[in-house]
């Protein structure tokens, strides 16, 4: 697969192991793929060169921070060229209600996941910036009543196996 990293079987552990909890020591790391800790700091650090490992985050209970509700909106840009797909992203990203944007194919061209206050919260983040941007053209809004997502990712060869 081109662009594909490809990952041994330590390396593959490694990943597993930090999507789980990106927060163990490299001792503990170490010991759950059982190579030396100084094997493992030197595979960490080629995974974050070779851009396998993009970064660590905090999960967050969205309820906690003053956001309970969360809806996917569907949007339709137009024109759909570089200039106005790239613009819009960047606008939708800056909002603090973004949790993630994706570039889709299809109908619509971003699924955009916000975490909001309250249903009023949403209306307006949607009356009040999103339909008042030139190029979007049309929204589909879905709230969110559970969102369930997988932690662990094995590296494509293993599902492929």
């Amino acid at each position: 697969m081109e662009g594909c990293a490809v990952l041994d079987a330590i390396d593959a552990a490694i990943v597993r192991e930090l999507q789980n909890d990106a927060r163990l020591s490299n001792k503990d790391l170490a010991a759950r793929v059982n190579v030396a800790p100084s094997t493992c700091l030197v595979r960490q650090r080629a995974l974050r060169e070779r851009g396998v490992i993009t970064g660590y985050r905090a999960e967050v209970d969205l309820g906690a921070l003053g956001r309970p509700l969360q809806a996917m909106i569907a949007v339709q840009v137009r024109p759909h060229t570089r200039v106005v797909v790239e613009a819009f992203l960047a606008y939708v990203l800056d909002q603090p209600e973004t949790i993630m944007a994706t570039h889709v194919a299809g109908p619509d061209d971003f699924i955009v996941h916000v975490a909001v206050a309250d249903a009023t919260h949403l209306q307006r983040l949607l009356l009040d910036r999103y339909t008042t941007r030139k190029e979007v053209t049309q929204l589909h809004t879905n709230l969110v009543f559970e969102h369930h997502r997988r932690r662990t990712l094995v590296p494509t060869a293993d599902v492929l196996s």
